[in-house]
């Protein structure tokens, strides 16, 4: 259940996710969890939601990430919302390793049952036909 939000800089992705964590914190029967590069959402995210910041655990490539995120759902089975704002930025901007990614999330989050958005900087038109399907 991997939702992808995509656009160029300054297109609103990131209002869109605060927006949906905020929602997710007031709705969901579950903890919500928000992974983000820096701490720009600090003050925008309701506490409630878990904030975690990547470089906190140097985190820098797709292949981190997931093994990270599945960490996060390992120990954790009460995730219910999965919040990942600059996913490519993430991964080092490495478009096929995203890719790889984003399936390998949406087969977990599946697996789990664990709704999964994702905000990536991708102008719409360079979107890989991976990217397209969870838009």
């Amino acid at each position: 259940m991997l939702k992808l939000i995509i656009g160029v800089k300054g297109t609103g992705k990131t209002k869109a996710l605060i927006n949906m964590v905020n929602t997710a914190v007031d709705n969901s029967h579950g903890d919500v969890v928000c992974i983000e590069k820096g701490v720009k959402l600090r003050y925008d995210v309701k506490y409630q939601a878990r904030l975690i910041d990547t470089n906190e655990y140097f985190i820098s490539d797709a292949q981190a990430l997931y093994g990270f995120v599945a960490g996060i759902l390992a120990s954790n089975h009460d995730v219910m919302d999965l919040f990942i704002d600059s996913a490519l930025k993430i991964c080092n901007n490495d478009m096929a390793a995203f890719d790889q990614f984003a399936e390998e999330i949406n087969t977990l989050s599946e697996k789990l049952n664990v709704r999964v958005v994702m905000t990536s900087s991708i102008p719409a038109e360079q979107a890989s036909e991976t990217v397209k399907k969870y838009l």
